[in-house]
């Protein structure tokens, strides 16, 4: 069993270090503009979130994209190009990776483990959250005319919020989550009085 738990420890053995710096791609034309590098970011969050995902996605795909802007709870990342769509992963698993990376390179960088991240590749996210609003109110409609409530499988905490804000203002039905850690799931049951 790997017993490594240090970030610096899982980027190493990934082959990916602070002594690889030499043998990383070229940076994309407009971070020759400008664009800081993570040690020269280090006195802004949004900076150091967008250094290391061009220094990441130049591993992947030098082709990619990425613009990151503030939101007034997170730092939010959008990553864009021809083949960004592939980079989502199944599920968006490989998304969530890059986006717990980029929380945790954040935090230790910056000291700011308070402030979230949010990232989207290829409007993954963004079609996500609308097919998600479509299915609560489908939902809806199906507990307000049974009068029963109805649970979902469990979900992360960013998909049940989806589902939560759709039906906040619903007149006929309420959300609520239950269960504890990966097992919390949304219960969509009807509004009483």
């Amino acid at each position: 069993m790997d017993n490594r738990t240090n970030l610096d420890d899982y980027l190493a053995g990934l082959g990916i270090s602070d002594a690889d710096e030499s043998e990383l791609p070229p940076p994309a034309p407009d971070a020759l503009t400008g664009t800081p590098t993570l040690e020269a970011a280090a006195e802004d969050p949004r900076s150091t979130l967008e250094a290391f995902l061009r220094g990441l996605l130049g591993r992947i795909d030098p082709d990619l994209q990425v613009n990151v802007t503030q939101a007034d709870d997170a730092l939010e990342a959008e990553i864009t190009g021809e083949n960004a769509a592939k980079l989502a992963g199944r599920d968006g698993r490989t998304l969530g990776a890059i986006e717990v990376l980029a929380y945790t390179v954040l935090a230790k960088q910056e000291g700011r483990g308070n402030l979230r991240v949010r990232v989207d590749i290829g409007g993954y996210r963004k079609r996500q959250a609308e097919a998600l609003s479509k299915l609560a109110e489908r939902l809806a409609v199906q507990v307000a005319k049974s009068g029963e409530p109805h649970e979902l499988q469990p979900m992360p905490a960013s998909e049940r919020r989806v589902i939560h804000i759709a039906l906040k203002e619903h007149p006929d039905v309420m959300s609520e989550s239950i269960g504890e850690g990966n097992a919390r799931r949304l219960i969509i049951k009807p509004r009483h009085g």
